[in-house]
């Protein structure tokens, strides 16, 4: 508690400096994040990729948390979450300038290794950032905080796609379209310049979080060794089941932010690439419920449960509904003129509205309590992240194994299932016996 005081009285000298750097690294986490949604069925056509092989270009990204978990909480705990934040973000910027010889070459190898680098720097960035956010002031609105930072975090996930589809792929080439090596010369042209713009901002936001004057989070010494606490956070069965459950919200988050647009390609829709900004907008009104509605009118937990309980239904609705039908989009799009997409799409779309609170609510329930291990059990819930590497590796060999690219959405039930479980139990639980 003396830690989460004295940030208290702290960031109250100056509350606005403090919330305008984490949304800023929130922000920049949106627009690198959510780029896969969209560079992923660029590249898929571009490099004529499989959609199982499309998968690794997401898994890619994810699968560097498992290695840079820890090694990245060690690094905050020697430098200090400013300065984590400013190494993340200069670890993406040089990450971000590896797409140009992967352009140049188009080969999927240097995309891919540019992928995890920059999925390793992101790493370090959300180790330093959430904990931050969560720490910041009242556990009982933490969920909030996480909210606002998710609102930016979102709205970078609603724009970059857009951004993306309008300097990068607009009038390229048509879906399904056989490319001729000039074709594709041009499309890994189009690469370039954007992404040297991505590392540039990325390194002036690095800039921004190492001489922003502002209080560092500080909490109290161990007085053990890394190892001794890891063993300790991992006797917390809300810890340990909370990290279950972020990897495997991230693996559905994952799914409906990042294959929509591979799903979009398949059905030979000319837009793929801003499919990804539908599910972040509704994203963007989940989270904006959320702030107007915790903690005054719904606890963390009860909002956690209603996700778990929506997402089961909209997976069912993917998985069920005709490409045929139009009915979703003619109510929630067309009248205010948008296009007409198939209903199993929009409802992808409508997967990030059941899961706009599981991440804010996990957070604040898995760190509950933990006080002096907070770092380490930032880390292990970062670590959970890695789940974004399973949910497209999943979709892609559901779509091989037979149930089709829209039964693969089914393999997603689990997850929520997992999720519910831990809103209504597993949060509580003090004990492994």
């Amino acid at each position: 508690m003396e830690a989460t005081v004295e940030i208290e009285d702290k960031v109250k000298q100056s509350i606005w400096l403090p919330m305008v750097l984490a949304g800023s690294m929130f922000f920049i986490l949106g627009c690198i994040t959510w780029l896969n949604g969209a560079i992923t069925p660029f590249l898929q056509q571009m490099l004529e990729l499989t959609p199982l092989q499309a998968s690794f270009i997401i898994s890619s990204f994810y699968i560097a948390v498992t290695v840079a978990g820890i090694p990245s909480a060690m690094l905050i705990k020697r430098v200090g979450y400013k300065n984590g934040m400013a190494l993340g973000c200069i670890v993406m910027a040089a990450s971000a300038l590896m797409y140009i010889p992967a352009a140049k070459l188009q080969m999927i190898e240097i995309f891919l290794f540019a992928q995890l680098m920059i999925g390793v720097g992101q790493t370090i960035l959300q180790t330093a950032v959430n904990p931050y956010v969560v720490k910041m002031g009242s556990e009982k609105s933490a969920a909030v905080r996480v909210c606002i930072m998710g609102l930016l975090n979102k709205s970078a996930g609603v724009i970059v796609p857009i951004i993306f589809a309008a300097v990068v792929v607009s009038g390229v080439v048509e879906p399904g379209a056989q490319l001729s090596q000039e074709q594709k010369d041009v499309m890994a042209n189009s690469l370039i310049m954007p992404y040297i713009g991505v590392a540039g901002l990325i390194f002036l936001f690095a800039v921004f979080a190492k001489v922003a004057p502002l209080p560092d989070l500080v909490f109290e010494e161990s007085g053990g060794n890394g190892k001794g606490e890891l063993k300790e956070a991992l006797s917390h069965p809300h810890l340990v089941l909370g990290v279950i459950g972020i990897a495997l919200y991230v693996a559905v988050e994952v799914i409906a932010a990042d294959t929509i647009g591979s799903y979009a390609l398949q059905l030979g829709i000319a837009d793929y690439s801003v499919m990804t900004s539908y599910t972040m907008a509704c994203m963007l009104i989940g989270y904006a419920i959320g702030i107007a509605l915790i903690p005054r009118f719904m606890s963390q937990q009860n909002a956690l449960v209603m996700s778990g309980i929506a997402g089961i239904v909209t997976v069912l609705a993917v998985v069920t509904g005709s490409n045929e039908s139009f009915a979703i989009s003619n109510i929630l799009l067309v009248p205010f003129g948008g296009p007409q997409l198939p209903d199993p799409l929009l409802c992808i779309a409508l997967l990030g509205f059941a899961n706009a609170m599981v991440w804010p609510a996990i957070w604040p329930l898995a760190l509950n309590g933990l006080g002096r291990l907070t770092g380490t059990a930032s880390g292990l819930l970062i670590m959970g992240i890695a789940g974004g590497a399973l949910g497209p590796l999943l979709i892609g060999l559901g779509n091989v194994a037979g149930l089709g690219a829209q039964g693969a959405y089914s393999l997603m039930i689990p997850s929520y299932l997992f999720i519910l479980f831990y809103a209504l139990k597993g949060h509580k639980m003090t004990s492994w016996k």
